[in-house]
């Protein structure tokens, strides 16, 4: 048996969001690796086994699956959103690089998903509609100070900008912090976007300012989006529209 390794996106959420290339490689599958609840999302079936792993264990999941490949099988490592956004296809040749020579003969191909931060912009219009930046706040794997400073360079540059990973259990100051940093670059009456847990049942939208914004607004399942000086507001029965038009003066 040929082995082959496909790194994929599974969407934000709904099921309707995975894209029909995805559903076909894990129909071909042998074995599904990943995080827990990205394993969870795929259903178990004869001829299958998923291999769940804790958060933060990346690179090991990603050897484990290069590993498989590498044994002749059908391997799929599963990621949120887009694989190559924040996600697991940098981990796997992160490990490819620093691996075994013979793994690099692997067919190995990213697949891609709807990323969290289209899926957010979508539900509220097109606030990603001109330039715009995206950011993972958590300092896991980088100093704050470096965060800090793209923030405020995206400010200076009048970037829409897109947050992953904005405020856990674990670091909630760096999610004040960023609203300070931000309120001080932008000022108060810029629009503000927490979009959580978009496109399942637990789905909120709040459109509101960074005035009004506070750090609790935010949690691991909220994708944040800042608006640009350009980005507009279209008040309408219901939720309103955000746009960011398409020219900048």
């Amino acid at each position: 048996m040929s082995g082959w390794l496909k790194i994929v996106g599974l969407g934000p959420g709904s099921e309707a969001m995975v894209t029909p290339e995805v559903t076909a490689a894990l129909q071909e599958a042998t074995d599904v690796v990943g995080y827990v609840p990205y394993v969870n999302r795929v259903a178990p079936r004869a001829g299958l086994v998923r291999h769940g792993s804790d958060n933060r264990e990346e690179i090991r999941r990603a050897e484990q699956a290069l590993q498989l490949a590498l044994e002749g099988h059908r391997v799929v490592v599963v990621s949120s959103g887009d694989p190559g956004v924040f996600a697991m296809a940098a981990a796997v040749f992160e490990a490819l690089e620093a691996g075994d020579a013979q793994m690099r003969t692997l067919d190995i191909q990213v697949l891609p998903g709807i990323s969290a931060m289209l899926a957010a912009s979508a539900s509220v219009g097109a606030p990603l509609g001109h330039d715009f930046c995206c950011i993972n706040l958590s300092d896991n794997l980088k100093p704050w100070a470096l965060i800090e400073k793209r923030l405020r360079l995206a400010a200076e540059a009048d970037f829409a900008m897109a947050f992953y990973n904005p405020r856990s259990k674990a670091r909630p100051a760096g999610f004040e912090r960023t609203l300070d940093v931000l309120r001080e670059a932008c000022g108060p009456e810029r629009l503000i976007i927490f979009a959580r847990a978009v496109s399942t049942p637990e789905e909120s939208i709040r459109v509101t300012t960074l005035g009004e914004a506070t750090p609790d607004m935010a949690d691991m399942r909220t994708l944040v989006i800042v608006g640009s000086q350009q980005t507009r507001l279209i008040e309408r029965a219901g939720a309103p529209l955000v746009y960011t038009p398409r020219s900048a003066d």
